[in-house]
């Protein structure tokens, strides 16, 4: 018996993806979830084989979810029509469910994902999140995972980033908060004219900086609002220069 979990914060589109599950005895539902927040929690406790997730959803977006979970599951995607996403899964080769969807559609949905392999689904989901990050909806905020709570940072609140092994530290105000992503990863997502990498390992809020002191050699230092001093290297000098205007 395979497990799964519904997450949708629609009650309508949640009863029709029950009806769809009913012509699959194999298949039980554990858990339908109607937002991100639910949805992570019926996961870490459930461990379903299979969840049906909206994208666009009150809190957090089924997108954000995702990244909060070190092993997704398998996923068909329901969503009403959204030309990004419906690319990015289209690139990637994971199925959705476009709302509204009838039985036969949902059958090969079920069908496709019984054909696929735990590896296959695992790396799929994985280039689906890092290809929808870069969506315009998705750089305004980071959602990360803070001990059993779940923290949005508005961008703007982001003093600096600071590489830490396979993480990325989040400096704000508040301090700092950890996510499970490459420094690549945020240099390639958040805007370009606000976030610039420094450093091989820093990306700095231009907002941020009061001034830039020579520091050895060629190298350089930006002092931030806060007094932190975040290293600046050639590269990375040149790079602070033309967005700055210098």
């Amino acid at each position: 018996m395979n497990k799964i979990v519904i997450i949708d914060d629609e009650p309508l589109a949640r009863s029709i993806t029950k009806e769809y599950l009913q012509k699959h005895p194999e298949l039980e539902l554990v858990q339908e979830c109607n937002d991100g927040f639910e949805g992570l929690k019926a996961i870490q406790q459930y461990q379903p084989d299979l969840i049906f997730l909206d994208i666009q959803m009150p809190k957090i977006t089924g997108f954000e979810m995702l990244e909060l979970i070190d092993e997704p599951p398998a996923i068909i995607f329901t969503t009403a029509f959204d030309e990004y996403a419906i690319k990015a899964f289209e690139a990637h080769a994971i199925d959705y469910l476009l709302k509204p969807f009838n039985q036969e559609r949902f059958d090969k949905a079920i069908d496709k994902w019984k054909e696929q392999t735990p590896t296959n689904n695992t790396k799929s989901t994985q280039e689906l999140l890092d290809s929808a990050s870069q969506s315009p909806s998705q750089s305004h905020r980071i959602v990360v995972k803070n001990g059993s709570k779940i923290k949005i940072i508005p961008v703007h609140e982001v003093q600096y980033l600071e590489a830490a092994d396979d993480y990325v530290k989040i400096h704000t105000s508040e301090g700092y908060f950890l996510k499970n992503k490459t420094m690549t990863h945020f240099e390639n997502s958040l805007d370009g004219q606000q976030f610039v990498r420094s450093h091989r390992s820093y990306i700095v809020n231009v907002q941020q900086i009061t001034r830039i002191d020579p520091y050895e050699k060629d190298n350089h230092v930006a002092i931030l609002r806060s007094g932190v001093k975040v290293p600046v290297s050639r590269s990375g000098y040149g790079r602070l220069k033309t967005v700055l205007g210098l």
